[in-house]
């Protein structure tokens, strides 16, 4: 049984394929966009990984990940907040767009991207047990040149050096404050 048929085996309206399981973020989007204004942006994060499965992929095909998005943006999300373990990884074989990119491309909504951004490849080798260089920030920054996404969040580096932003910008990543394992357990 795979770990997808093992977590959800649910009979009622709410079970059943990906699509289906949809159903209950549908009607609360559904429910959110009679209640705000045409202009409120309605932002919906998801995530493709789990912190206890750093392999997993809810959707394991880019038709999987459409059918997941679609019944979404059809009920009225604006902006997609796509997480993946490692934002420079590409999510489905023979193609270098990462989840936000595919999301992107299959809704033709906004997407913002993250996944160990700013992070050193000594943390996310501790814990994810490879090299990822998603502290490349050019990376970063030539994915986001191409449009493959439209935003990009910053999560543990941002609680490490909150300056992150203003160092990038300004071309002073040497000054960066790295977020390190040590740092992390000052935070538990």
């Amino acid at each position: 049984m795979s770990p997808k048929e093992a977590t959800n085996q649910r009979i009622d309206s709410y079970g059943g394929s990906l699509a289906q399981r949809t159903r209950f973020a549908v009607e609360i989007i559904q429910a959110m966009r009679t209640r705000v204004p045409d202009d409120f942006p309605i932002v919906f994060r998801y995530s493709q990984w789990k912190s206890g499965d750093y392999y997993h992929k809810m959707a394991d095909s880019p038709e999987e990940l459409e059918s997941f998005l679609s019944p979404l943006s059809e009920a009225g999300v604006d902006i997609f907040h796509c997480s993946t373990r490692r934002f420079n990884d590409p999510e489905f074989e023979g193609s270098d767009l990462n989840l936000a990119g595919w999301t992107k491309r299959l809704t033709g909504k906004p997407s913002i991207t993250v996944g160990g951004v700013g992070l050193d490849n000594d943390f996310l080798r501790t814990f994810g047990g490879q090299e990822a260089h998603a502290s490349d920030v050019s990376a970063l920054i030539g994915r986001m040149g191409k449009r493959e996404f439209d935003l990009i969040a910053v999560g543990r580096a941002l609680l490490s050096d909150p300056a992150w932003p203003q160092k990038i910008q300004t071309g002073r990543e040497k000054d960066l404050v790295e977020f390190t394992r040590e740092f992390m357990q000052k935070l538990s």
